[in-house]
Protein backbone atom coordinates (compact mmCIF):
# COMPACT_ATOMS: atom_id res chain seq x y z
CA UNK A 1 0.00 0.00 0.00
CA UNK A 2 1.19 3.39 -1.04
CA UNK A 3 2.33 6.32 1.87
CA UNK A 4 -0.46 8.30 0.61
CA UNK A 5 -3.06 5.27 0.75
CA UNK A 6 -2.21 4.30 4.18
CA UNK A 7 -1.96 8.41 5.45
CA UNK A 8 -5.60 8.69 3.59
CA UNK A 9 -6.60 5.31 5.89
CA UNK A 10 -5.30 6.66 8.65
CA UNK A 11 -7.42 10.13 8.55
CA UNK A 12 -10.27 7.58 8.13
CA UNK A 13 -9.89 6.05 10.64
CA UNK A 14 -9.64 8.60 13.04
CA UNK A 15 -12.70 10.17 11.71
CA UNK A 16 -12.54 14.20 10.47
CA UNK A 17 -14.33 15.17 13.18
CA UNK A 18 -11.59 14.07 15.89
CA UNK A 19 -8.53 15.65 13.96
CA UNK A 20 -7.06 19.10 15.00
CA UNK A 21 -6.25 21.58 12.38
CA UNK A 22 -2.89 20.01 11.73
CA UNK A 23 -4.28 16.68 10.51
CA UNK A 24 -5.87 19.05 7.70
CA UNK A 25 -2.80 20.62 6.49
CA UNK A 26 -1.16 16.73 6.96
CA UNK A 27 -4.15 15.90 4.14
CA UNK A 28 -3.55 18.28 1.66
CA UNK A 29 0.38 17.39 2.01
CA UNK A 30 -0.02 13.48 1.32
CA UNK A 31 -2.16 14.61 -1.72
CA UNK A 32 -0.16 17.16 -3.26
CA UNK A 33 3.65 15.18 -2.55
CA UNK A 34 5.13 12.32 -4.65
CA UNK A 35 7.94 11.09 -1.69
CA UNK A 36 8.10 11.73 1.78
CA UNK A 37 11.76 12.21 2.61
CA UNK A 38 11.85 16.05 1.81
CA UNK A 39 9.42 18.73 0.62
CA UNK A 40 10.03 21.46 -2.26
CA UNK A 41 10.95 24.28 -1.92
CA UNK A 42 8.07 26.82 -1.64
CA UNK A 43 7.28 28.96 -4.62
CA UNK A 44 7.16 32.45 -2.70
CA UNK A 45 9.12 35.63 -3.84
CA UNK A 46 12.61 35.95 -4.54
CA UNK A 47 14.68 36.69 -1.21
CA UNK A 48 14.85 40.88 -0.97
CA UNK A 49 18.21 42.79 -1.73
CA UNK A 50 18.99 43.28 1.93
CA UNK A 51 18.45 39.14 2.15
CA UNK A 52 20.60 38.61 -0.52
CA UNK A 53 23.52 40.32 0.52
CA UNK A 54 23.15 39.55 4.74
CA UNK A 55 25.29 36.85 6.37
CA UNK A 56 22.69 33.76 6.49
CA UNK A 57 22.79 32.45 10.57
CA UNK A 58 20.28 29.85 12.52
CA UNK A 59 18.16 32.09 13.52
CA UNK A 60 16.18 28.49 15.73
CA UNK A 61 16.42 29.07 19.43
CA UNK A 62 17.97 26.28 21.23
CA UNK A 63 18.35 24.55 17.98
CA UNK A 64 20.24 21.76 19.34
CA UNK A 65 18.21 20.99 22.83
CA UNK A 66 21.23 21.67 24.76
CA UNK A 67 20.06 24.23 27.09
CA UNK A 68 18.46 23.35 30.22
CA UNK A 69 14.99 24.93 31.23
CA UNK A 70 15.46 27.62 34.16
CA UNK A 71 13.78 27.29 37.21
CA UNK A 72 11.71 30.35 36.49
CA UNK A 73 10.88 29.13 33.38
CA UNK A 74 6.99 28.31 31.95
CA UNK A 75 6.43 24.78 34.30
CA UNK A 76 7.48 21.97 31.83
CA UNK A 77 8.90 24.10 29.33
CA UNK A 78 11.49 22.87 26.29
CA UNK A 79 13.74 25.51 26.52
CA UNK A 80 12.99 27.72 22.69
CA UNK A 81 10.22 25.57 22.61
CA UNK A 82 6.27 24.84 24.00
CA UNK A 83 5.39 21.57 23.62
CA UNK A 84 1.62 21.00 23.19
CA UNK A 85 1.39 17.66 25.89
CA UNK A 86 4.10 19.53 27.75
CA UNK A 87 6.20 17.20 30.24
CA UNK A 88 4.04 14.07 29.52
CA UNK A 89 4.94 14.28 26.31
CA UNK A 90 8.05 15.95 25.64
CA UNK A 91 11.66 16.24 27.43
CA UNK A 92 14.91 16.51 26.77
CA UNK A 93 16.97 13.25 26.46
CA UNK A 94 20.86 12.35 26.40
CA UNK A 95 20.08 8.98 24.50
CA UNK A 96 22.09 8.90 21.60
CA UNK A 97 21.30 12.91 20.20
CA UNK A 98 22.37 13.38 16.57
CA UNK A 99 24.85 15.40 17.70
CA UNK A 100 26.01 17.07 21.23
CA UNK A 101 24.74 15.84 24.43
CA UNK A 102 20.93 15.76 23.93
CA UNK A 103 17.96 15.81 21.76
CA UNK A 104 14.22 16.55 22.15
CA UNK A 105 12.56 13.44 22.67
CA UNK A 106 8.82 13.26 21.97
CA UNK A 107 6.53 10.33 23.33
CA UNK A 108 2.18 11.32 21.91
CA UNK A 109 -0.33 10.67 24.80
CA UNK A 110 -2.78 9.36 23.30
CA UNK A 111 -4.24 8.45 20.05
CA UNK A 112 -5.52 11.85 19.42
CA UNK A 113 -2.62 13.48 19.95
CA UNK A 114 1.04 14.40 17.66
CA UNK A 115 2.91 15.65 19.81
CA UNK A 116 3.97 18.78 18.17
CA UNK A 117 6.29 20.93 19.79
CA UNK A 118 6.40 24.84 18.36
CA UNK A 119 8.60 27.67 18.27
CA UNK A 120 8.17 31.59 17.46
CA UNK A 121 10.80 32.46 14.75
CA UNK A 122 11.14 36.47 13.83
CA UNK A 123 11.26 36.69 10.16
CA UNK A 124 11.69 39.62 7.41
CA UNK A 125 9.07 40.32 5.30
CA UNK A 126 9.34 38.93 1.79
CA UNK A 127 12.33 36.98 2.36
CA UNK A 128 13.06 33.41 1.73
CA UNK A 129 13.92 31.03 4.68
CA UNK A 130 15.44 27.36 4.66
CA UNK A 131 13.99 25.19 7.72
CA UNK A 132 16.08 21.74 8.47
CA UNK A 133 16.27 19.25 11.38
CA UNK A 134 17.19 15.89 12.22
CA UNK A 135 14.80 13.39 12.81
CA UNK A 136 14.60 9.54 13.99
CA UNK A 137 11.09 7.92 14.29
CA UNK A 138 7.95 7.33 11.99
CA UNK A 139 5.89 9.95 10.44
CA UNK A 140 7.98 12.93 11.78
CA UNK A 141 6.89 16.59 10.60
CA UNK A 142 8.81 20.04 9.58
CA UNK A 143 7.26 22.80 8.78
CA UNK A 144 6.35 26.72 9.13
CA UNK A 145 3.00 28.10 9.33
CA UNK A 146 1.20 31.21 10.51
CA UNK A 147 2.78 34.03 8.95
CA UNK A 148 4.16 32.68 5.32
CA UNK A 149 3.42 34.09 2.01
CA UNK A 150 1.33 30.77 1.29
CA UNK A 151 0.69 27.42 3.01
CA UNK A 152 4.00 25.77 2.70
CA UNK A 153 4.50 21.79 2.77
CA UNK A 154 6.46 20.47 5.41
CA UNK A 155 8.75 18.21 4.95
CA UNK A 156 8.54 14.66 6.13
CA UNK A 157 9.29 10.90 6.58
CA UNK A 158 7.56 7.29 6.64
CA UNK A 159 10.33 6.42 8.49
CA UNK A 160 14.20 6.76 9.30
CA UNK A 161 14.37 2.78 10.15
CA UNK A 162 15.94 3.22 13.30
CA UNK A 163 18.43 5.96 12.52
CA UNK A 164 18.45 9.85 11.85
CA UNK A 165 17.45 11.42 8.47
CA UNK A 166 17.70 15.34 7.79
CA UNK A 167 14.58 17.03 6.92
CA UNK A 168 14.50 20.53 4.93
CA UNK A 169 11.84 22.72 3.46
CA UNK A 170 11.77 26.21 2.50
CA UNK A 171 9.09 29.02 3.37
CA UNK A 172 9.23 33.33 2.64
CA UNK A 173 7.50 35.02 5.21
CA UNK A 174 4.71 37.24 3.83
CA UNK A 175 4.46 40.95 3.41
CA UNK A 176 3.68 42.28 7.01
CA UNK A 177 5.18 39.33 8.61
CA UNK A 178 7.60 39.52 11.13
CA UNK A 179 7.12 35.67 12.97
CA UNK A 180 6.17 32.60 11.50
CA UNK A 181 5.51 29.00 13.86
CA UNK A 182 8.47 26.56 13.70
CA UNK A 183 6.61 23.14 14.32
CA UNK A 184 8.06 19.48 14.39
CA UNK A 185 5.53 16.54 15.58
CA UNK A 186 4.59 12.65 14.77
CA UNK A 187 1.86 11.36 13.24
CA UNK A 188 -1.52 9.46 15.37
CA UNK A 189 -0.44 6.23 17.19
CA UNK A 190 2.27 6.12 15.37
CA UNK A 191 4.87 5.83 18.66
CA UNK A 192 7.74 8.49 20.10
CA UNK A 193 9.89 10.23 18.09
CA UNK A 194 13.19 12.84 18.84
CA UNK A 195 14.31 16.01 17.35
CA UNK A 196 17.97 17.54 17.51
CA UNK A 197 19.95 19.80 15.53
CA UNK A 198 17.26 22.69 13.88
CA UNK A 199 18.24 25.05 11.84
CA UNK A 200 16.43 27.97 9.85
CA UNK A 201 18.38 29.77 8.09
CA UNK A 202 18.12 33.07 6.57
CA UNK A 203 19.84 37.10 6.67
CA UNK A 204 21.06 37.82 10.35
CA UNK A 205 18.89 40.46 11.47
CA UNK A 206 20.33 44.05 12.55
CA UNK A 207 21.16 44.08 16.30
CA UNK A 208 18.79 45.69 18.51
CA UNK A 209 19.15 49.54 19.16
CA UNK A 210 20.50 50.03 22.59
CA UNK A 211 19.55 53.05 24.47
CA UNK A 212 19.02 54.82 28.00
CA UNK A 213 16.60 57.33 26.37
CA UNK A 214 14.37 58.45 23.83
CA UNK A 215 15.64 61.05 21.57
CA UNK A 216 12.50 63.46 21.62
CA UNK A 217 12.48 67.55 21.52
CA UNK A 218 8.66 66.55 23.17
CA UNK A 219 8.58 67.53 26.51
CA UNK A 220 7.74 63.80 28.14
CA UNK A 221 9.20 61.46 30.11
CA UNK A 222 8.50 57.49 29.97
CA UNK A 223 8.29 55.63 33.64
CA UNK A 224 9.25 51.89 32.83
CA UNK A 225 8.92 49.28 36.08
CA UNK A 226 11.01 45.83 36.84
CA UNK A 227 10.00 42.70 37.87
CA UNK A 228 6.53 42.08 39.29
CA UNK A 229 7.00 40.04 42.23
CA UNK A 230 5.14 42.64 44.71
CA UNK A 231 2.13 44.43 42.80
CA UNK A 232 0.51 46.40 45.33
CA UNK A 233 -2.71 48.03 45.43
CA UNK A 234 -1.60 51.74 46.50
CA UNK A 235 0.76 51.69 42.89
CA UNK A 236 -2.09 50.56 40.92
CA UNK A 237 -4.36 53.67 43.15
CA UNK A 238 -1.78 56.17 42.22
CA UNK A 239 -1.40 54.42 38.24
CA UNK A 240 -5.18 54.64 37.85
CA UNK A 241 -5.80 58.32 39.73
CA UNK A 242 -3.08 59.98 37.41
CA UNK A 243 -3.77 57.48 34.43
CA UNK A 244 -0.35 57.04 34.12
CA UNK A 245 0.65 55.44 30.91
CA UNK A 246 3.48 52.39 32.49
CA UNK A 247 6.05 50.35 30.82
CA UNK A 248 5.98 47.06 32.66
CA UNK A 249 8.82 44.63 32.19
CA UNK A 250 7.71 42.10 34.37
CA UNK A 251 9.35 38.46 34.45
CA UNK A 252 6.97 35.82 32.70
CA UNK A 253 6.45 34.03 35.85
CA UNK A 254 5.59 37.26 38.43
CA UNK A 255 3.39 38.00 35.85
CA UNK A 256 1.86 35.13 35.28
CA UNK A 257 0.90 35.09 39.19
CA UNK A 258 -1.16 38.33 38.66
CA UNK A 259 -1.85 38.68 34.66
CA UNK A 260 -4.90 40.60 35.52
CA UNK A 261 -2.94 43.16 37.81
CA UNK A 262 -0.85 43.96 34.60
CA UNK A 263 -3.38 44.17 32.70
CA UNK A 264 -4.88 47.06 35.19
CA UNK A 265 -1.81 48.75 35.64
CA UNK A 266 -1.08 48.94 32.11
CA UNK A 267 -4.54 49.95 31.17
CA UNK A 268 -3.62 53.56 30.27
CA UNK A 269 -3.25 54.79 26.85
CA UNK A 270 0.80 54.17 25.55
CA UNK A 271 0.92 51.68 28.43
CA UNK A 272 2.57 48.29 27.38
CA UNK A 273 4.28 44.78 28.65
CA UNK A 274 7.97 44.88 27.54
CA UNK A 275 10.61 41.47 27.87
CA UNK A 276 12.73 41.52 30.78
CA UNK A 277 14.09 38.18 30.46
CA UNK A 278 12.65 34.84 31.67
CA UNK A 279 15.33 34.59 34.61
CA UNK A 280 16.57 37.90 35.68
CA UNK A 281 20.09 36.47 35.04
CA UNK A 282 23.37 38.72 34.22
CA UNK A 283 23.42 37.86 30.06
CA UNK A 284 26.68 38.93 29.83
CA UNK A 285 27.59 35.78 31.52
CA UNK A 286 25.53 33.70 29.16
CA UNK A 287 26.57 32.41 25.69
CA UNK A 288 24.89 33.83 22.63
CA UNK A 289 22.34 30.92 22.50
CA UNK A 290 21.36 31.17 26.27
CA UNK A 291 20.42 34.91 25.60
CA UNK A 292 18.47 34.07 22.74
CA UNK A 293 16.53 31.75 24.87
CA UNK A 294 16.09 34.13 28.28
CA UNK A 295 14.93 36.55 25.46
CA UNK A 296 12.91 34.22 23.61
CA UNK A 297 11.13 32.72 25.97
CA UNK A 298 9.83 35.52 27.99
CA UNK A 299 8.81 37.29 24.64
CA UNK A 300 6.47 33.82 24.17
CA UNK A 301 5.04 33.65 27.92
CA UNK A 302 3.93 37.60 27.75
CA UNK A 303 2.87 36.90 24.15
CA UNK A 304 0.51 34.30 25.38
CA UNK A 305 -0.20 35.84 28.54
CA UNK A 306 -1.10 39.51 27.12
CA UNK A 307 -1.74 39.18 23.69
CA UNK A 308 0.97 41.52 22.12
CA UNK A 309 4.32 40.74 21.33
CA UNK A 310 6.94 42.87 23.57
CA UNK A 311 9.51 44.75 21.08
CA UNK A 312 11.46 46.10 23.41
CA UNK A 313 13.90 44.58 25.81
CA UNK A 314 15.37 45.65 29.35
CA UNK A 315 18.45 43.69 30.36
CA UNK A 316 18.66 42.45 34.03
CA UNK A 317 21.05 44.82 35.76
CA UNK A 318 21.55 46.72 32.44
CA UNK A 319 24.17 44.33 31.36
CA UNK A 320 24.81 43.68 28.18
CA UNK A 321 27.06 43.17 25.08
CA UNK A 322 26.99 42.81 21.50
CA UNK A 323 25.96 39.49 21.63
CA UNK A 324 22.76 40.59 23.66
CA UNK A 325 21.90 43.18 21.24
CA UNK A 326 21.78 40.46 18.41
CA UNK A 327 19.76 37.78 20.26
CA UNK A 328 17.32 40.18 20.60
CA UNK A 329 17.20 41.62 17.27
CA UNK A 330 16.62 37.39 16.57
CA UNK A 331 13.79 37.59 19.31
CA UNK A 332 12.05 40.53 17.54
CA UNK A 333 13.12 43.02 19.46
CA UNK A 334 13.95 46.14 17.95
CA UNK A 335 15.75 48.45 21.20
CA UNK A 336 17.94 47.13 24.12
CA UNK A 337 16.33 49.60 26.77
CA UNK A 338 18.05 50.89 30.08
CA UNK A 339 17.63 53.73 31.81
CA UNK A 340 18.93 57.77 32.84
CA UNK A 341 17.07 57.72 35.67
CA UNK A 342 16.53 55.56 39.13
CA UNK A 343 13.35 56.01 41.29
CA UNK A 344 13.16 52.59 43.07
CA UNK A 345 12.83 51.93 46.78
CA UNK A 346 12.70 55.61 47.91
CA UNK A 347 15.53 56.75 45.23
CA UNK A 348 15.63 60.20 43.17
CA UNK A 349 18.64 59.41 40.89
CA UNK A 350 19.12 61.40 37.92
CA UNK A 351 22.36 60.04 35.76
CA UNK A 352 23.08 63.20 33.76
CA UNK A 353 23.00 66.63 35.34
CA UNK A 354 20.15 68.71 36.09
CA UNK A 355 16.81 67.74 36.17
CA UNK A 356 15.14 65.15 34.71
CA UNK A 357 14.95 66.20 30.26
CA UNK A 358 12.99 65.25 27.58
CA UNK A 359 12.95 61.60 26.82
CA UNK A 360 14.71 60.29 29.84
CA UNK A 361 13.35 56.79 30.77
CA UNK A 362 13.10 56.60 34.47
CA UNK A 363 13.53 52.96 36.31
CA UNK A 364 11.35 51.91 39.09
CA UNK A 365 10.68 48.68 40.49
CA UNK A 366 7.00 46.24 41.30
CA UNK A 367 8.13 47.20 45.19
CA UNK A 368 5.72 47.66 48.67
CA UNK A 369 7.66 51.68 47.92
CA UNK A 370 6.21 51.62 44.33
CA UNK A 371 3.49 54.21 45.51
CA UNK A 372 5.54 56.48 46.84
CA UNK A 373 8.37 56.60 44.06
CA UNK A 374 5.68 56.85 41.36
CA UNK A 375 4.81 59.98 43.34
CA UNK A 376 8.19 61.37 43.40
CA UNK A 377 8.74 60.77 40.12
CA UNK A 378 5.84 62.44 39.29
CA UNK A 379 6.90 65.78 41.15
CA UNK A 380 10.23 65.60 39.69
CA UNK A 381 8.60 65.03 36.25
CA UNK A 382 6.55 68.04 36.83
CA UNK A 383 9.46 70.84 38.42
CA UNK A 384 11.22 69.91 34.73
CA UNK A 385 7.96 70.77 32.95
CA UNK A 386 7.91 67.04 31.82
CA UNK A 387 4.62 64.93 31.45
CA UNK A 388 4.85 60.90 31.68
CA UNK A 389 4.34 59.48 27.64
CA UNK A 390 3.81 56.22 26.42
CA UNK A 391 7.02 54.34 25.43
CA UNK A 392 6.36 52.16 22.61
CA UNK A 393 4.98 54.84 20.41
CA UNK A 394 8.23 56.70 20.70
CA UNK A 395 10.08 53.39 20.24
CA UNK A 396 8.51 52.33 16.47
Amino acid sequence: MSISSRMSTRLSTLGAGRLPALAASAGLLVAGLAGPAVAAPSAGAAPTAAAATAATVNLATNPGFEIPASSLADWGSVPGWRCSGGPAEAALTTAAPHSGTSALAVTPAGDESTGECVQTVSVQPGTTYTASAWVRGKFVFLGATGGTDRPTAPAWTESTTGGWQKLTTRFTAAAGATTVKLSVHGWYQQGPFAVDDVRVDGPAPTPATAAPSVPTSDKVVFFTVDDGWQTTPEAEQVIAANKLPITAFPLPMAAANNPDYFRRVTAAPGSSIQDHSVSHTDLTTLSPAEQQVEICDARDSLTRLFGTAPTVFRPPYFAWNADTLQAAANCGMRTVLTADADFSWGASNIWHEGTLSPGDVVLMHWTDTLADDLRRALAAAEVAGLKPAGLASYLR
